[in-house]
């Protein structure tokens, strides 16, 4: 059974840092590309970040480049979000997704794999 799971969340004031953790098991996703994605209240759930199966290349939501990094762990079964400079509008719970492709995506629907979700809270 594949499962996901999300840790690291929490609340954090403006300014402030926080690192996601995404370990996953019952399949080797080594191959797999990854992704972080979030979702705020009322709102739809919006890509922040994606790596490929190696690492090699990452992409990112405008809206966090420059303050946000992923990556991997030397296992390749590990995904981070290192997240600085925080903002209030980062507030929402962060998702972490697994792809069987190992190319990069930002959308939703191209992720067959997804974790319960971490609530990262930014007070301003």
């Amino acid at each position: 059974q594949v499962q996901l799971v999300e840790s690291g969340g929490g609340l954090v004031q403006a300014g402030g840092s926080l690192r996601l953790s995404c370990a996953a098991s019952g399949r080797t996703f080594s191959s797999y590309a990854m992704g972080w994605f979030r979702q705020a209240p009322g709102k739809e759930r919006e890509f922040v970040a994606a790596i490929s199966w190696s690492g090699g290349s990452t992409y990112y939501a405008d809206s966090v480049k420059g303050r946000f990094t992923i990556s991997r762990g030397n296992a390749k079964n590990t995904v981070f979000l290192q997240m600085n400079s925080l903002k209030p509008e980062d507030t929402a719970v962060y998702y972490c997704a697994g792809r069987i492709i190992g190319a990069l995506g930002s959308s939703p629907g191209q992720y067959g794999y997804w974790g319960q979700g971490t609530q990262v809270t930014v007070s301003s």
